[in-house]
């Protein structure tokens, strides 16, 4: 039994933090229904359905939501589900009559969630945004990038997946245990603005606290301190470091064969970038594996920087099964790890279309209604093959 065994998940097709939530949501046992559309979806990162993990753990059914009879049967859909996920613009979903209106009217319980960049209202709701703008509106893209030059893309960690998707997430959740608590659903409007936001709420007391300084590289947790940063080793590689405490701190010299006498001190700000070129020098004396052995057993929160490639085959990550391979594909495990009821890899990402019978059948329709959906059109089923 999974977490989520049983509840039934509508994802319409989209880009952004939808595909990723949805895909959270069927790690954890949801049966997710992806809706695609006659025509492919721009999904933005160009990869084939195999390669686009966020589509594990779902099936696939292409309705034409521009026709009357799609629209129909996506509302007979939303009567079976417990949620709907989508991540258009605001009143998209209005405009096709699939809106919150609409779907409660169907579904009085139903938890409808909706995932943007700037949010239901205000003067940006309406304008198009990537990762990289929300963060920058939030504050936090302000803060991410060395002292000289400009702020640094965190990929779309931040907005898309940290501020959207999981937000996303654990709004619908709450929102479901109200649902069955009360038999009445609501709207979860996860915008990416307000997540990046929210992820800040330290930092927002530390500046007011005046802890904080909104340089870049100004402050311990930015790469601003030489005992929280990155140093390049002999062979090219690179090492992190972040000994922020004393005791770890201790051990972060030990490690590298300095005492305490012969480095600046390190509670003086102003002695921080003798002591930054200190350790680059020191870092370079030996390799990226040299390094990892010798901090490997100690608490200088000392450690390898590796690239995606590599983390499979690291010890620590190899005795977590940090990656699984679903049919030569190698998926990052589901997370959190819960103890009684853990989420799982049941199915490959899904390809438009695949599963548009067999879902349909599951979610109620009649065998009838799926031929005749087919045969005028707004129903389509891709050929069976893997995936």
């Amino acid at each position: 039994m999974s977490a989520l065994a049983g509840v039934k998940v509508l994802e319409i097709a989209g880009m952004g933090p939808t595909p990723f939530c949805g895909m959270l949501l069927g790690d954890m046992g949801a049966d997710v229904l992806r809706i695609d559309r006659p025509a492919p979806v721009e999904r933005g990162i160009g990869v084939d359905d195999r390669s686009d993990l966020r589509g594990r753990n779902k099936r696939s059914a292409i309705i034409d939501l521009k026709s009357p009879e799609g629209r129909g049967a996506l509302l007979k859909l939303v009567v079976q589900a417990d949620m709907l996920i989508e991540g258009f613009r605001p009143g998209a979903m209005e405009r096709m009559g699939l809106g919150p209106v609409e779907c409660h009217a169907a579904n009085p319980r139903l938890v409808y969630g909706r995932a943007t960049g700037w949010g239901q209202n205000g003067p940006l709701a309406q304008t198009a945004g990537h990762d990289i703008n929300y963060i920058a509106l939030a504050g936090a893209l302000s803060m991410i990038g060395p002292r000289e030059g400009p702020p640094v893309p965190p990929l779309n960690l931040v907005g898309d997946y940290g501020g959207g998707a999981l937000y996303l997430a654990f709004g619908l959740v709450c929102a479901l245990l109200s649902s069955g608590a009360t038999g009445q659903g609501q709207i979860v409007d996860a915008a990416m603005v307000d997540g990046a936001a929210s992820l800040l709420t330290v930092f927002h007391g530390l500046r007011q606290a005046g802890h904080l300084k909104e340089a870049r590289g100004a402050n311990p947790l930015d790469g601003g301190a030489p005992f929280y940063a990155a140093y390049e080793t002999r062979d090219g590689g690179w090492m992190a470091v972040g000994a922020l405490e004393e005791r770890f701190y201790g051990e972060l010299l030990k490690g590298l064969g300095l005492t305490r006498e012969e480095t600046p001190d390190r509670a003086d700000r102003s002695r921080w970038p003798a002591l930054r070129e200190l350790f680059a020098r020191r870092f370079l004396e030996k390799s990226r594996d040299e390094w990892t052995a010798i901090f490997a057993p100690s608490d200088a929160c000392v450690t390898p920087v590796l690239t995606l490639s590599e983390t499979g085959s690291h010890p620590h990550n190899l005795a977590r099964q940090a990656l699984h391979d679903v049919e030569g594909i190698a998926h990052p495990a589901p997370a959190p790890r819960l103890s009684a009821t853990p989420g799982a890899i049941r199915r490959p990402p899904a390809r438009a279309g695949r599963h548009t019978i067999e879902a349909l059948r599951d979610w109620g329709f009649a065998p009838t209604e799926i031929t005749s959906g087919l045969e005028a059109g707004y129903l389509v089923a891709t050929p069976t093959r893997t995936g």
